[in-house]
């Protein structure tokens, strides 16, 4: 027996580090089971006050078990004191109104709907949203006199001074962010395979082999694998909220593109291409860049003194090979007479193009780990507000602006949150019709199991009914077994409160709800004869709550995520392919010197990352749905992708333009461009149609256009222009020639993506 135990003993740290990793719900399960019951016994034995027992016990379990604040300890203890103070608030608003019924409901309404829309601010609000809830739940549902409020705040209190204390001294949280480690790992390992992949295509005796550049790119791909998972199986994805939490989520979305590009761009193992010394300095640059911002990530606190001198470095070497690859463009010679001449043509500054295409994904990727480290060092009423860095705005007024920006009808958070708000409002009024015992047992059943979608919802009813009945069942056994030694409760209830704490991340829903229940009936039948008939009553006050999920899954927005991100998808479309015509369209006007330049499409740049941003929620809600999704999550993963691939290349085109919009020699001579301006429009006019007919299928839930290919007409008029007109007084290419490939290439490179999108955008048996 003494060796089954041992055996025992060593398995279980291994199967819980297995289902649940870095050990998180075992961290804050194991401080809940020591506090909670500590809190229960003070106020019940020595302070001989039930209420403030009741609200000891609610307090602690909320603000430990369902609370998990991120960053370094004193931003935490911060966070908690803001929680605390928050509580104190609904405690009092909830005894206010609980004696009046209409009163009760009308102020849950709100009160759920401001506490659930609230977490679109920043990340610490929608951390605490359950919480948050929680504390206005239990007094709103518990009539009582108002005598007893300072009872209620002392247990609140209590509560929040040992949570504090507990967060502080019992098994610390790690101060890193859970994303920041796996994002470091994917820019170590791309500034690998940039540096193994440019020695290798210098040559030289001591050049990796072949085989090395496959292992470091096997190690970028699993690497980058590795983020996306980690960012799938986040318990509180950031979407929409403070500005380090967005900043990470598009840092998600870059690498994993910067990913693709490294991964594309890689040279072809079977044969070297003609060196190109500048390309291969932007890729090393890019490199040394990308492990700077991997040790800010790893250390967001430090200075980022040295990453910003990489990426001035980075631009330097970009900059250098712009200027240096006009003379490797062979203008001088013939005009070619077939399609494989003009390919070649085009594909002379291809590596030039890739090393272009990496450095700027670099810089975006750099400017976002700057960002989100500059976010990390924002103060905490900066942080709860979700202040952008920098910004010239008031706290307030930028937390304002961000929320005015969901209340629009596309917007997931702002359904999510009326749906809520009203499923709590239907449970206070029906707890209140039919006056059952402890009537926050209906709210908790109505919370628990209320998703975005009515499907999800009524499989989350019938798993929180049964693991219900079944910890209904072990309670009744619980308490058959203990009869009158009611004593034993108390060395039963810490394992019931860990239990409780671990199963729903480890084990299931269904074992959470069985856990949490088993833990209630300890809790209610501690200091008084175990009647195990109250079990019974809990299940129909669970069975309540769930009927009020259903019901408002059914009425409001009963399609859920699964509708909101076919919507959001279309919508990023549209706006980021408005957003590619636009910047081309400037380009063209900037590289005609007798064309009025238009303006740089700035608004359709933030029409299209507003956009961007609303398809990033409902694409987070898609994935916190439960049960089978109507699209395989690699082909929905591939087209939210795909609107990052399109940003960044427009981006690309407008960053080319504007930074260099044509130099004074070039103006010397004012040759006629209008064969390059007017192939370049004609383009980017079949990129954005095709583009936004994909939109529409995605919309529609249509057949989506068939993938683009190359045109080798408009090709070949692009470099008969190139080689007509774009040539100095010494015979060599401008750099304007050299900008208009590249634009050609950014374009060709969103041509590119197309069969992908296609083959994801066709239905497909659900995962």
């Amino acid at each position: 027996m003494a060796i089954s135990w041992r055996v025992l003993a060593g398995r279980i740290p291994t199967w819980l580090r297995d289902h649940d990793p870095g050990l998180a719900a075992t961290r804050r399960a194991a401080r809940t089971a020591l506090v909670m019951p500590a809190l229960f016994a003070l106020c019940s034995q020595v302070l001989d006050s039930s209420t403030m027992a009741t609200f000891a016990a609610f307090g602690s379990f909320s603000m430990l078990l369902l609370v998990e604040f991120t960053g370094p300890m004193v931003q935490r203890l911060r966070a908690h004191v803001g929680l605390a103070v928050a509580w104190a608030v609904l405690i009092c608003l909830g005894t206010l109104v609980a004696r009046t019924t209409w009163l009760a409901v009308t102020v849950m309404v709100l009160v759920g709907f401001l506490v659930l829309f609230s977490g679109v601010v920043s990340s610490v609000l929608a951390g605490a949203t359950t919480a948050l809830l929680l504390a206005f739940i239990l007094p709103v549902t518990s009539p009582a006199p108002l005598a007893q409020l300072p009872d209620r705040l002392a247990g609140a209190g209590l509560a929040a001074a040992a949570a504090m204390l507990a967060i502080s001294l019992l098994w610390p949280r790690p101060a890193a962010d859970p994303l920041s480690a796996p994002a470091a790992r994917v820019c170590r390992a791309a500034a690998a395979q940039l540096r193994t992949d440019a020695s290798w295509l210098a040559g030289g005796p001591d050049a990796p082999t072949s085989r090395q550049c496959e292992v470091t790119a096997g190690q970028a791909a699993t690497a980058a694998a590795d983020l996306r998972t980690a960012f799938d199986a986040m318990l509180y994805r950031p979407t929409g909220l403070s500005s380090g939490s967005r900043a990470l989520v598009r840092l998600v979305d870059e690498l994993t593109w910067l990913s693709a590009i490294v991964a594309d761009s890689g040279p072809p193992l079977e044969d070297r291409r003609d060196c190109d010394a500048d390309a291969h300095a932007v890729r090393r640059a890019a490199a040394t860049a990308l492990d700077e911002a991997a040790d800010i990530l790893d250390a967001p606190r430090n200075p980022p003194d040295a990453l910003r001198a990489a990426l001035v470095n980075l631009r330097k070497a970009m900059d250098g090979m712009e200027l240096r690859a006009t003379h490797r463009l062979p203008v001088h010679e013939p005009k070619p007479g077939t399609e494989s001449e003009v390919r070649a043509f085009l594909e002379t500054l291809d590596l030039s193009f890739r090393a272009q295409e990496l450095g700027f994904a670099t810089l975006q990727i750099a400017g976002n780990v700057d960002l989100a480290a500059a976010a990390e060092r924002r103060s905490w009423p900066e942080q709860l507000l979700g202040t952008e860095p920098g910004a010239l705005t008031q706290p307030l007024a930028s937390a304002v602006e961000r929320a005015a920006a969901h209340l629009e009808p596309r917007s997931v958070w702002l359904h999510n949150s009326l749906r809520g708000a009203l499923g709590l409002g239907v449970a206070v009024a029906l707890a209140d019709a039919t006056s059952v015992q402890h009537s926050f047992w209906v709210l908790l059943g109505t919370l628990s199991v209320l998703r975005s979608n009515a499907l999800n919802t009524g499989q989350n009813a019938l798993r929180a009914l049964g693991g219900t009945l079944v910890g209904s069942l072990i309670g009744t056994g619980l308490l058959q077994l203990i009869g009158h030694h009611s004593t034993v409760l108390w060395f039963l209830l810490p394992v019931a409160v860990l239990v409780a704490g671990i199963a729903p991340a480890a084990i299931s829903f269904a074992a959470g709800q069985a856990a949490f229940t088993v833990t209630l009936v300890i809790l209610f039948n501690i200091g008084q004869d175990p009647d195990w008939h109250i079990v019974l009553l809990r299940i129909e006050d669970i069975a309540l709550g769930c009927a009020v999920s259903v019901l408002v899954g059914l009425f409001f927005w009963p399609r859920g995520a699964a509708a909101a991100v076919d919507r959001a998808l279309s919508a990023a479309y549209t706006e980021s392919a408005r957003y590619l015509a636009g910047a081309v369209e400037y380009a063209a006007s900037r590289c005609s010197i007798g064309c009025v330049p238009t303006d740089a499409p700035v608004e359709a740049g933030r029409q299209a990352a507003a956009a961007a941003r609303r398809l990033d929620d409902a694409f987070r809600s898609y994935l916190a749905e439960r049960g089978a999704k109507p699209v395989r999550l690699s082909d929905m993963t591939t087209l939210v992708t795909g609107i990052v691939g399109l940003r960044l290349a427009s981006d690309a085109v407008l960053e080319l333009w504007q930074r260099n919009g044509g130099e004074e020699g070039e103006r010397r001579i004012e040759p006629d461009r209008s064969e390059a301006r007017l192939t370049l429009l004609d383009t980017v006019g079949r990129l954005a149609d095709w583009y936004h007919g994909l939109a529409a299928g995605l919309g529609r839930h249509t057949p989506v256009p068939d993938p683009l290919s190359r045109n080798p007409d408009e090709e070949a008029r692009l470099v008969d222009s190139l080689r007509r007109d774009l040539r100095d007084d010494d015979g060599h290419a401008t750099a304007t020639a050299v900008r208009i490939i590249w634009t050609a290439d950014h374009l060709n490179a969103a041509r590119r993506l197309q069969p992908s999108l296609a083959a994801a955008a066709k239905p497909s048996d659900p995962a």
